[in-house]
């Protein structure tokens, strides 16, 4: 979507200029996800952060339904802060899942379905985008919304607990 993503906001309804601005609302609204995240989400388990930015998505779709700029804003102020809180997900998550052991080559096969989608979405959502319009949304509203489900099913492991040394 980023990559379409002023021709997608101007098929939505946004002139020109709307849509300009609201592109630049994405990079500052994936800064304050990334520093909320940092400071007021810090005390909840990973699983809750991917879960909230899998779920920004598909309430930026709805927001489009808002009367003109309100639309268009909302919509790239929840994309952009979905993509700035999945970036930290994507590390902090298999760390509190699978632990430290072997971090690195799990996280990098975990990364390789989403490495290869990610090369193949532009060109895909740009063909979506011209045969279906802006309907074309509603592929990725469903992609975050499985993702959404599937992490709402899992069932973090709570920290474990740090026994006092003996002694103290």
């Amino acid at each position: 979507l980023q990559a379409h993503l002023l021709r997608f906001l101007g098929a939505a309804g946004a002139s020109e200029a709307m849509a300009i601005i609201a592109g630049t609302l994405v990079g500052p609204a994936q800064v304050v996800a990334r520093l909320c995240e940092f400071g007021l989400m810090r005390a909840l388990h990973p699983v809750w952060s991917a879960r909230i930015a899998a779920v920004l998505h598909p309430l930026g779709a709805c927001a489009l339904g808002l009367p003109g700029p309100f639309g268009i804003g909302a919509f790239a102020i929840a994309y952009g802060a979905g993509n700035g809180m999945v970036t930290i997900a994507r590390g902090t998550l298999p760390l509190a899942i699978f632990g430290p052991a072997g971090y690195g080559l799990r996280t990098g096969l975990l990364s390789v379905p989403a490495r290869l989608s990610v090369a193949a979405a532009p060109f895909l959502f740009g063909l979506l985008l011209d045969r279906v319009g802006t309907l074309a949304v509603l592929l990725t509203v469903v992609l975050n919304l499985s993702a959404f489900g599937s992490l709402w099913l899992l069932r973090p492991r709570p920290a474990p607990r740090i026994a006092p040394a003996p002694g103290n």
